[in-house]
């Protein structure tokens, strides 16, 4: 598939998911001419083939491929959400706060189960308890494939339960966002039958999946499912939200152009409005959001790197990392930080070894898009 004809698939993925999350049966001749094998390429690297096939369905249009991934995805989320409920009911016992969190929430606002296509569930948690977390985990059946190594600790259970249980909402390493939400407890709201159940007020809610969007956004990019959630929030809610709340927090997080621009994109792309209403500014950020895929691109994350500094400084940046990246880098420095020139060392000699492929990507990517002084 080239350029255009991906660009082309791109049109009927935001087209279809349009449809489906408005309840809108598509354009029958419309769906007719569309290359189902491009169309799923697609929605797959947008992680949107659920939605897609809803839309498809409606129309008609039955493809083995597109049914599969709804199926998978109503799987999923229906598995995640019974094991959701046990440990619930295990933190509940043991007197452990908890949030959901992103997807884990966003997926409820769809028309139907499924719709929204979930890798995990994330919830945050008492960090405190942590210890204790992983005992119910692995006694609850989940394998614990990563703990104390960053901001969440990572859980599995077959055949398909993923969770990233959040110590904090943001990482260290994004100091303006780890600040701001560091101390985030007396801001949540206790659910109503739940002892330690806790959410966020629908502003709050907001903000956060904002910041959290930027984040991805400003780092390697994002997908659309991320600015079709955006939509289907707001679609939802956006009559009874405090806009002067949301106005000030984002000020003070330094996002809110990135707010008005987000939201406004995603009310006309998915509202099913004409395309060639949106401005040349619009339309470059919806190709940013198009070109990527659900989780960034490499490329794109060298490139947003290099906006701000020369390529002396990203090399010197990325090579003499501080300390906490260190330990998440190499683990083993995690000891003493006397053992950071050994991490330095070893560090050096993975990427030119066994990671070799990556340091000529980023080579390139850095001469591609970096600033000579």
């Amino acid at each position: 598939m080239n350029q255009q004809e991906y660009c082309q698939a791109i049109d009927w993925v935001i087209y279809l998911s349009a449809c489906a999350v408005n309840d809108i049966v598509p354009d029958r001749e419309k769906v007719s001419k569309m290359n189902l094998e491009q169309l799923y390429k697609a929605a797959d690297d947008h992680m949107m083939t659920a939605v897609v096939c809803y839309a498809l369905e409606s129309a008609g249009i039955k493809d083995h491929a597109f049914i599969q991934a709804k199926f998978k995805s109503i799987r999923k989320v229906s598995a995640m959400e019974l094991d959701l409920l046990s440990i619930a009911e295990q933190f509940e016992r043991e007197k452990i706060w908890y949030v959901p969190l992103k997807g884990c929430v966003i997926k409820d606002y769809y028309p139907s189960i499924g719709l929204r296509q979930m890798s995990d569930f994330d919830l945050l948690f008492d960090e405190t308890k942590a210890d204790k977390v992983k005992t119910i985990m692995e006694q609850l059946g989940f394998t614990c494939d990563e703990f104390g190594e960053t901001h969440h600790d990572v859980y599995f259970k077959q055949p398909v339960s993923n969770f990233e249980m959040h110590r904090s909402l943001f990482s260290e390493f994004r100091t303006d966002l780890y600040k701001y939400y560091k101390d985030i407890f007396p801001k949540l709201i206790k659910d109503d039958d739940k002892n330690y159940g806790y959410h966020f007020s629908d502003e709050d809610l907001y903000v956060y999946l904002t910041a959290h969007e930027y984040k991805h956004y400003s780092k390697n990019g994002v997908g659309l499912r991320l600015l079709l959630d955006c939509y289907v929030f707001m679609n939802a809610k956006q009559d009874s939200l405090d806009r002067d709340n949301i106005n000030k927090q984002t000020k003070k997080l330094g996002i809110s152009d990135f707010e008005r621009r987000r939201r406004e994109l995603a009310m006309k792309v998915f509202s099913c409005e004409n395309q060639t209403d949106l401005t040349k500014q619009e339309k470059q950020m919806l190709t940013e959001y198009s070109s990527i895929g659900v989780y960034g691109s490499f490329e794109n994350g060298i490139k947003n790197q290099l906006k701000n500094q020369s390529k002396f400084s990203f090399w010197v940046r990325n090579i003499f990392i501080p300390y906490k990246r260190m330990v998440k880098s190499v683990p083993f420095t995690r000891k003493s930080i006397l053992l950071y020139p050994v991490g330095f060392v070893w560090r050096c000699g993975r990427m030119l070894f066994s990671e070799r492929r990556v340091l000529v990507r980023t080579i390139k990517a850095v001469n591609k898009y970096g600033r000579k002084t």
